[in-house]
């Protein structure tokens, strides 16, 4: 008997999904232990700018993620566990100041993040944001020491996991 393929959609990640994160998993098993390969001291001051480059922008998406809930509460449920995790990774990488875990939503979000009237819109607008930043970081990885490498790498999977999440059901 033949195999045919289910009818049906399927459930896991789609193939876009995964090749977004393939460049950021090829590049962390390319990392080494401890030794960035650099003498010590060298590099630094990029690297550290690298780490505070990527946690405002963990910052500025947590912040994105608070326009969104506040203009589109429907979303909320949906949108606080992803904006918690970016707060996570903002704290990871040194920052977290501007954008805590228990930050209100209505407290008035960056003027400059302009909501779209719809749900879809909004979910696409962020899964856009998440993508863009995932691609950065995971172009980012050759520049910066092991350990940052690392870092970024998961933030950088993490964020395309998000798109996945964001975009899940739409064709």
């Amino acid at each position: 008997m033949p195999f045919s393929p289910s009818p049906r959609a399927r459930s896991g990640p789609r193939r876009r999904s995964l090749l977004a994160v393939t460049p950021a998993a090829l590049a962390l098993t390319g990392c080494t232990g401890g030794d960035s390969g650099h003498p010590a001291g060298d590099g630094q001051p990029a690297a550290d700018r690298a780490r505070a480059r990527a946690a405002r922008d963990s910052e500025a998406l947590a912040e994105r993620y608070d326009a969104v809930i506040a203009a589109r509460p429907g979303l909320a449920g949906r949108l606080r566990p992803l904006r918690e995790e970016v707060v996570r990774h903002a704290r990871a990488l040194g920052g977290g100041r501007k954008a805590s875990p228990s930050a209100s939503p209505s407290a008035s979000p960056s003027p400059s993040a302009a909501v779209p009237g719809n749900d879809k819109d909004a979910l696409a607008g962020l899964a856009t944001a998440e993508k863009e930043l995932a691609d950065r970081r995971a172009k980012a990885l050759g520049g910066v020491p092991g350990e940052l490498a690392r870092l970024l790498a998961s933030v950088a999977a993490a964020g395309a996991v998000h798109v996945y999440l964001l975009t899940e059901g739409d064709a």
